[in-house]
């Protein structure tokens, strides 16, 4: 029985952090085991931000290189660059003539983006679902890991798939079902900042790619409180936060320590964090290294992503062709 698609991607606008390593890469190190995974970078989405090409094409290095770090298996796994791929972006072209403007005007991503860079709405912003929705159909994509905030892009694909069967009378694409990693799966990396989750664009990250002091110096920074003045008091989130990451990262007498030390109103906040510094470096700094070691091979690299490029685009076409015979792009020679 052939085994069903997932396509999952990031855009390559800093480093894989913390909460990207307990949350999706994780489960997906489980998901190449068992489905036929495709998980790009995802550069021309990030062109909407106008990074300039050095940063670009240093971000799409350091992604690959983290991917492969973290454990994911380009012998297993398709790993691509998504500007290898022109086939998304004609693909892209089709569907965007079918997709409406008000309907792009009224997600949600768009609006938050939109009142965040004023001075930079640009035509991509706003056909931003439609390129997703290339990306995941493309490939006709079972599943889709998402966040919450990825929820609606996801319906948007799930629209413009069902609204080009409907137009042309046919059954090309699969409508993808949402991957959400429910149960025990799960993992909720909360951030430094005392409250939400671990996010590159918050600021309050743990990046894979942080040196020994950088990875001191945010944890100290972490925000905490004057201490609890009664015993067995609940914890405030921003306590909570550093618990719920030493319960990821350090062991169970550890844990159980710093919970006793709470409860009996004697923690100290300076020796918690300087542990859970410390064992946060015990699970990074293998990653970091063999980040370091991949990022100095430019030949694995290159390999890695022209066999992703071709494993890609085989599939790729084969879908364009389909759309392009439906839509009536047919040679006359």
């Amino acid at each position: 029985m052939n085994k069903a698609t997932v396509v999952s991607g990031i855009r390559p606008t800093g480093y894989l952090h913390l909460g990207n390593y307990f949350g999706a890469v994780q489960n997906f190190l489980r998901m190449q085991e068992d489905f036929n995974c495709y998980f790009f970078i995802a550069d021309v989405h990030s062109l909407t931000t106008h990074p300039t090409p050095d940063n670009l094409q240093a971000g799409v290095k350091q992604v690959l290189a983290e991917y492969l770090a973290c454990g994911i298996d380009p012998e297993k796994s398709t790993i691509f660059i998504q500007s290898d791929v022109p086939e998304i972006t004609e693909l892209y072209t089709i569907l965007n003539m079918n997709a409406y403007l008000g309907e792009l005007e009224r997600t949600t991503s768009f609006k938050d983006k939109a009142r965040k860079q004023p001075e930079n709405v640009n035509a991509g912003l706003l056909t931003y679902p439609v390129l997703m929705a290339s990306d995941i159909l493309i490939h006709k994509a079972h599943f889709v890991p998402v966040g919450k905030d990825q929820e609606q892009n996801l319906e948007m694909a799930r629209k413009f798939g069902k609204r080009f069967n409907r137009m042309y009378k046919s059954e090309v694409f699969p409508i993808p079902k949402p991957f959400t990693f429910d149960g025990a799966d799960l993992i909720k990396v909360p951030g430094l900042d005392g409250s939400g989750k671990m996010g590159k664009s918050e600021g309050n990250a743990i990046n894979l790619f942080d040196t020994e002091k950088d990875i001191r110096k945010k944890v100290m920074r972490a925000v905490t409180d004057s201490g609890p003045t009664e015993p067995n008091s609940e914890k405030p989130e921003a306590i909570q936060n550093l618990f719920t990451l030493m319960k990821i990262v350090s062991e169970p007498a550890v844990i159980e320590q710093f919970e006793t030390a709470y409860n009996q109103c004697e923690i100290r906040y300076g020796d918690m964090k300087k542990q859970l510094a410390e064992d946060i470096i015990k699970v990074t700094l293998p990653i970091r290294e063999r980040i370091v070691d991949i990022l100095d091979d430019n030949e694995h690299l290159a390999k890695v992503a022209r066999m992703g490029a071709e494993k890609a685009r085989e599939s790729a076409l084969k879908t364009l062709k389909e759309v392009k015979e439906l839509v009536g792009f047919r040679k006359l020679y």
